[in-house]
């Protein structure tokens, strides 16, 4: 009798423990954590190189006469960069200038002869604002513009000047392999007017000589700091 009882008190408990079982949730598969890649960092000092080619127009104009036109000036330009960013969320604040040999000439006949423009040197110094996505960064740009002005005729010596003016313009910059950098751009630049003397452009009087010109131009970049991570990020990796 006493061993039934102990059976039977066996036979309860299995199904007690199989019901509880039957009863539970089943497990649910465990997923893995989703990686994420750092945002990349455009803050830092840079050095880097530009080329590219512009194209505008030089005017003309003799107050008493007979001097007066406008034409086209064509040519290329290259030289270095240096600049510093700083970033702040998705916006990057930046400073950049620049120094360019160039070489935006043009002529047209005039009444004494052939009247010619031409840009020797160009340089900048603008501010930059742009919005990071991620390795990729869309920005405008403005600020002073400094450059020569030549103006000739023939059979006389030239008439030249240093002039300060403006520019103003918008570019893309994209991240590279390491700490490399690349950018495309494209600047207005206006060095206004000089006075061109008697002798050197022919006129009854002092010609004033007007400069402008648009300009587009590629980039490479090194960054000092290199790339970082600004914390979150994307997921996946690139």
């Amino acid at each position: 009798m006493k061993r039934l009882l102990l059976a039977g008190v066996g036979m309860l408990s299995l199904v007690a423990t199989s019901a509880v079982a039957a009863d539970l949730p089943a497990r649910m598969p465990t997923k893995a954590p989703v990686t994420y890649a750092p945002a990349y960092n455009w803050s830092g000092w840079y050095l880097g190189i530009n080329g590219g080619y512009g194209w505008g127009g030089s005017d003309w104009t003799d107050a008493i006469g007979p001097i007066s036109g406008k034409f086209d000036v064509n040519g290329g330009l290259i030289g270095g960069t240096l600049g510093v960013n700083w970033q702040t969320g998705a916006w990057v604040l930046g400073l950049e200038g620049d120094g360019d040999w160039a070489d935006l000439r043009g002529s047209a006949a005039c009444a004494v002869g052939i009247c010619e423009t031409r840009n020797n040197w160009l340089a900048t110094v603008r501010g930059r604002i742009g919005y990071s996505f991620d390795r990729f960064m869309p920005y405008f740009t403005g600020g002073l513009a400094l450059g020569d002005l030549e103006a000739s005729t023939p059979g006389f010596p030239s008439n030249s000047e240093t002039r300060a003016g403006w520019t103003v313009g918008a570019g893309v910059e994209w991240a590279l392999a390491g700490a490399w950098t690349a950018k495309l751009e494209y600047l207005h630049v206006d060095l206004g007017d000089m006075s061109c003397d008697v002798i050197a452009c022919g006129g009854a009087g002092p010609t004033k000589v007007k400069f402008d010109a648009d300009v587009v131009r590629a980039g490479i970049n090194y960054r000092f700091s290199g790339p970082t991570s600004l914390g979150g990020g994307y997921p996946g990796g690139y």
